[in-house]
């Protein structure tokens, strides 16, 4: 199978371009980095170089791959700056899927996020609304994933990967990683907000397997969302940091529900290597 993946050098498409590759699929890579088009070529794919904003560029790309199917990984989380990755989200994919319409790619697999959910009791199913009417911050984020979601419905084919929180090498949430410094500066908070979890890992197989899977959505994520009251400890003990303070009971943010992955376990038996980030977090 001939595959364009946007995103190719990123923290999931990196993963995802290998495992293609070794599985005998031509691959094709989007980077907008040209220092990075070797590595990509060491790897046996074909590098494609242009700025995903950049629209002109993109549509000459596709075009020139003349793929099977388009899967979009790409991010703009360099700095954590929410407003420039909600942009990624909306002017990108427009790119994206307007290049893939108009060279007939049939098939779009994209990245999207399992924590857009409007608020409510329970771990939120893919049935459930996204929660449009947010305030901001927030609002900027679930805007961009909105967007993102609905251009790519407009594939002939498409799946949309509801990830839940990254955890693993190279993310936020490793041993040397962001969370980890805050940790052991004592800024993470043990409260009752819940979270649905994801090894970097078992998103870029799950990528790979919805090569196949029928149209929709799809949440992405382990077996156990947690309250940080239960996570945040046991992170803490992962990468060495001393114990969190325990924030008093309170509400938690409505919004802050995790999510619900049975249909990607009974529908699509889908497998995560990691089901729970208590077994996950043990190896950071």
């Amino acid at each position: 199978m001939r595959i364009f993946v946007a995103g190719a050098t990123g923290l999931i498409g990196r993963r995802l371009a290998g495992l293609l590759v070794a599985e005998g699929h031509h691959v094709v890579g989007l980077t907008r980095s040209p220092e990075r088009a070797a590595w990509l070529r060491a790897l046996g794919a074909v590098p494609a170089v242009a700025d995903a904003h950049d629209r002109a560029a993109v549509m000459k790309e596709v075009a020139n791959a003349a793929p099977d199917v388009v899967v979009h990984q790409l991010t703009d989380l360099s700095v954590g700056d929410p407003r420039a990755n909600a942009a990624l989200r909306k002017a990108g994919t427009r790119n994206l899927v307007d290049a893939a319409m108009a060279a007939h790619v049939p098939r779009m697999v994209a990245q999207s996020i399992a924590w857009a959910y409007e608020p409510g009791a329970a771990p939120a199913c893919e049935q459930t609304p996204l929660d449009l009417h947010a305030p901001e911050p927030r609002q900027t984020t679930v805007s961009g994933v909105a967007a993102l979601e609905a251009a790519v419905a407009e594939m002939p084919e498409w799946v949309v990967l509801r990830y839940g929180l990254l955890y693993g090498p190279g993310t936020w949430y490793a041993r040397y990683g962001l969370y980890a410094r805050e940790a052991h500066a004592g800024q993470l908070g043990a409260d009752d907000n819940v979270t649905s979890f994801l090894h970097v890992e078992d998103a870029a197989e799950a990528a790979a397997q919805a090569l196949s899977w029928p149209s929709g959505t799809v949440n992405v994520c382990d077996d156990e969302p947690a309250p940080a009251r239960e996570w945040v400890p046991a992170f803490c003990r992962s990468v060495g940091a001393p114990p969190p303070a325990e924030a008093p009971p309170g509400p938690r943010n409505g919004w802050a529900r995790g999510a619900d992955n049975r249909h990607a376990r009974a529908d699509l038996r889908w497998q995560p290597r990691h089901p729970s980030w208590r077994e996950g977090f043990a190896h950071l």
